[in-house]
């Protein structure tokens, strides 16, 4: 029994593996070369969690649930691919495949795969204040990654589509606070390349 089972984890491990080598689409799609994989989103994401503190966290939300969703929310693209509106997908169909795709990872590793499907559906439904934090935070980590874009090619304003699909939409005072800092950074840099003439 135990054979099988370490034979289905070892197919899990490597089905999700893939998403260290799997580049996110909204970057290709603009061109950046060497742009991120999905893994190194998420990790980011789950990096985040790290930083809620009783002063920033006043609702007490759970980090280390914050911190397995962030894990596990884009588990289903080692599998479909990662989907956006650019794709001629519609959300239906997309949040089908997905869910499907989750079943399938989640078959594989019995009981630990139930759990991941279920903080995937509480992500999906944003059933919980954790699955909405953790939404802040994809949203944060792609205009910060956008943003570091923008500065390594010296490009103001090049993927500022990013920034206009999240606008307003952060949830979570600790992450307001980081998009206002952000935006500040940005602005600043987009002087400087104007003084610089590289505009």
């Amino acid at each position: 029994m135990a054979l099988v089972e370490n034979k289905k984890i070892l197919e899990f491990l490597e089905l999700v593996g893939r998403l260290k080598h799997e580049k996110r689409t909204g970057w290709v799609l603009c061109n950046i070369n060497d742009c991120e994989s999905i893994a190194g989103h998420m990790y980011r994401m789950g990096l985040m969690t790290f930083l809620l503190t009783e002063e920033n966290n006043p609702t007490k939300l759970d980090r280390f649930k914050c911190l397995q969703i962030a894990l596990v929310h884009d588990l289903a693209e080692s599998i479909v691919g990662d989907i956006t509106p650019h794709c001629g997908i519609s959300p239906e169909e997309k949040h089908r495949r997905e869910d499907e795709a989750m079943k399938t990872i989640a078959e594989l590793t019995g009981i630990a795969g139930d759990r991941m499907y279920e903080l995937y559906k509480e992500y999906e439904n944003q059933s919980s204040p954790e699955a909405k934090f953790t939404k802040d935070l994809d949203r944060y980590d792609m205009i910060l990654q956008a943003y570091e874009y923008e500065k390594r090619e010296n490009a103001p304003k090049k993927l500022e589509e990013f920034f206009k699909a999240t606008y307003g939409k952060f949830d979570h005072p600790f992450i307001q606070d980081l998009a206002k800092e952000l935006y500040k950074q940005r602005e600043e840099f987009e002087k400087k390349a104007l003084v610089n003439g590289n505009v």
